[in-house]
């Protein structure tokens, strides 16, 4: 008589795990240098730690989190494998805030059916964005749910663990008035604002499928972009003597909402929106939306994917090497305390009683160069 596997039945199918494991190895192995140890599979993934004995002070930064509703876009075509970009993005890019170097990466996935090629190519994703930031993928997990999440349903979410020395640490304390606000170019959307963006998208009826005329290929391969990685050439920044004193990773909140975060108490910056053009895709979704970009600030990055905070001796200097690195950079304000004038400030954003931002003036005509600018915002590609 034949066996019966109960969970099977239940509709877990860990053959099905088993089979996704060995699909994403290769590609897991690869973020590995020789400080992983244990290789795939264990209960726990094991880092030598040996390398921090260099330090004099060393402080573990880390961080969690995950894409947000980007993934219903994913699911919805069925493209799956840069959505593990965007996580390493928004995990990250969140530790070099404060100067440190990533060590290593744990992910989790949650899915209503194991389909083993799919959870390897989301993996494959995640490593790819691991290797790209100098971050070894050490472990993850995948669970099934069958009954809370339908068949071609997921999430992703990860959390890291870097490294920096103590004295080296970036934030608001080093910040003093007359130091230089840096843009640093976003590749469109990165992870945030995408309930907006599929509240317009269905508003107007439009089918991530069908082709989006103003972009020249589908609406999901243009949502789909994904998130730039700055991690790598802010710490080959970093490693210099570049002055900088903060950087805030332009995420949920918006531009002011970030950089508020990054400065003392007392200071305030006016970000000029006349020093940058905001990208096609977010003036093409402002427009389906029938608001204006400004109504958008406080959801999407507007193509302003990362700021950095220089002293302002070095700030050309900066630009020029991110921009060498490949990513348009630009200046957008400068940091003053005193007198603060009237107007609408962010300021208390996500539990931190830092300086205060506004945005003012309007935004460059598109298409144009942005003033101040080493290249043009937002050109997708690194």
């Amino acid at each position: 008589m034949a066996s019966h596997n109960p969970y099977t039945e239940a509709g877990v199918d860990t053959a099905a795990g088993d089979r996704a494991v060995e699909l994403m190895k290769s590609a897991v192995r690869r973020t590995h240098g020789p400080e992983v140890l244990g290789g795939v599979g264990g209960f726990a993934g094991l880092f030598d730690a040996t390398a921090l004995r260099a330090y004099t002070k060393p402080l573990l930064a880390t961080s969690t989190d995950g894409v947000g509703t980007k993934v219903a876009i994913a699911q919805a075509v069925d493209k799956h494998d840069t959505i593990g970009i965007d996580l390493v993005g928004m995990v990250v890019d969140d530790i070099v805030v404060v100067g440190a170097k990533p060590l290593f990466l744990t992910d989790y996935i949650a899915c209503g059916k194991v389909v083993p090629e799919r959870i390897a190519a989301i993996v494959a994703g995640i490593a790819r964005g691991c290797s790209e930031t100098g971050t070894a993928l050490v472990g993850g997990e995948t669970a099934e749910h069958p009954g809370l999440l339908g068949p071609d349903d997921y999430d992703v979410a990860g959390a890291a663990t870097g490294v920096v020395e103590a004295d080296k640490v970036l934030g608001a304390e080093r910040v003093a008035a007359g130091d230089v606000v840096l843009a640093l170019a976003s590749s469109g959307l990165h992870s945030n604002g995408y309930s907006l963006v599929r509240h317009i998208v269905a508003g107007r009826g439009i089918g991530y499928g069908d082709h989006a005329a103003d972009f020249g290929t589908t609406w999901g391969e243009v949502l789909l972009e994904p998130t730039r990685l700055y991690t790598a050439p802010l710490l080959r920044l970093l490693s210099g003597d570049a002055g900088v004193h903060a950087l805030s990773h332009v995420t949920g909140g918006g531009i002011a909402a970030n950089l508020a975060r990054v400065l003392p108490r007392g200071t305030w910056v006016d970000v000029d929106r006349a020093t940058w053009s905001p990208p096609p895709v977010f003036r093409v979704l402002a427009d389906l939306g029938d608001m204006p970009l400004a109504a958008t600030e406080s959801t999407w990055n507007l193509g302003v994917g990362f700021l950095v905070v220089v002293a302002a001796e070095h700030a050309d200097a900066a630009a020029a090497a991110l921009a060498a690195d490949g990513i348009a950079t630009w200046q957008v304000g400068v940091v003053r305390d005193g007198q603060r004038p009237d107007g609408d400030f962010e300021q208390g954003a996500k539990g931190v009683d830092g300086g205060a931002v506004r945005l003012v003036g309007a935004y460059a005509d598109s298409g144009g160069t942005p003033a101040g600018s080493t290249g043009s915002p937002g050109n997708g590609a690194e």
